[in-house]
């Protein structure tokens, strides 16, 4: 990037960042972190890990992510929550095909920290149904998430997604966001299916997406701003800046990137937004879709390879 690009791309502040994650493995193990190229990141990260490299890049606020399918965590994630004046939001994880599932969301909303408790999420990218999401008991859960006054995050495949927009088709009254864009095929340099399948499910007015993760879908060692835009700018066309919501996906982000190198890029992607559209990007979406105490003149409404978490 060069220093006319970077000074084009200086976004308004404050920022949200609406996804990452933190975890312990002297608490639990994280055993998607396999193989020698997944080495740097494993290991401890703790929300003091981040709080330096967020403040210095601007932001005011994060959406903690649920990273493992554990019911335990969730609740340490709130009360990681209740502690810190960064993390305001917390996207964790229930079992949605329980029966007894809005008991349960209610339950985790009486927690220490509770009340920041804003989505649910579950890793569709593993499930082998390729209607997993369509299934009874799932969608009856989908409609508590809703009831609960939740949203419902999305982590998954390009191929999953045709499965994403009819799900948010079923159920209107539950927002839906698509975590890391649907994982586009970045470093193939693919557009296709991808982005006719994006351009679906953001056709449906109750669906809304992460600026998130894109590096980590490119090649780790090569990836270039340039290399990123035709998939930035097809969101951006399909959702419009108002239902796109920044996200570091910190560490994950850190196989391909610094902290400050992904903030930096996502700015150079929108750098051809107005300052009100980029104001939604970098946090109006987040802290209205996801219900975020406003941190300090944030605007909440919009205006007139492996698999990865």
């Amino acid at each position: 990037m060069t220093k006319a690009e970077a000074a084009k791309a200086e976004t308004p502040r404050p920022l949200i960042d609406a996804h990452h994650h933190v975890w312990d493995l002297g608490v639990r193990d994280q055993e998607w972190i396999t193989g020698p190229e997944m080495a740097p990141i494993r290991r401890t990260f703790t929300a003091d890990d981040l709080a330096p490299h967020a403040r210095a890049a601007g932001v005011v606020a994060t959406v903690l992510v649920q990273t493992v399918t554990v019911a335990e965590e969730t609740p340490e994630f709130l009360a990681l929550a209740a502690d810190s004046d960064l993390i305001a939001g917390v996207v964790g994880w229930t079992d949605l095909t329980r029966p007894g599932i809005a008991d349960t969301l209610a339950a985790l909303t009486e927690l220490p920290g509770g009340k920041h408790l804003v989505g649910i999420r579950h890793q569709v990218q593993a499930e082998p149904d390729p209607q997993w999401l369509l299934r009874p008991d799932v969608c009856r859960g989908l409609a508590a998430v809703a009831d609960a006054g939740l949203a419902y995050d999305l982590v998954v495949r390009p191929d999953q997604l045709p499965m994403c927009a009819e799900a948010a088709a079923r159920l209107p009254q539950l927002t839906f966001v698509l975590d890391h864009l649907g994982k586009p095929p970045i470093a193939s340099g693919d557009l296709e299916p991808w982005a006719s399948s994006l351009r679906a499910f953001a056709s449906l007015p109750n669906t809304v997406a992460k600026l998130s993760g894109l590096v980590t879908e490119a090649d780790w060692a090569s990836w270039t701003v340039a290399g990123l835009r035709p998939y930035a700018d097809t969101a951006l066309e399909a959702f419009g800046p108002a239902r796109l919501m920044f996200g570091s996906d910190w560490p994950v982000s850190g196989l391909a990137a610094t902290y400050r190198e992904v903030v930096d890029a996502a700015r150079a992607l929108t750098s051809a937004l107005s300052d009100t559209e980029r104001a939604q990007v970098f946090a109006g979406t987040a802290g209205r879709v996801y219900g975020l105490v406003d941190p300090g003149g944030i605007p909440t409404t919009p205006p007139a390879r492996p698999d990865l978490l």
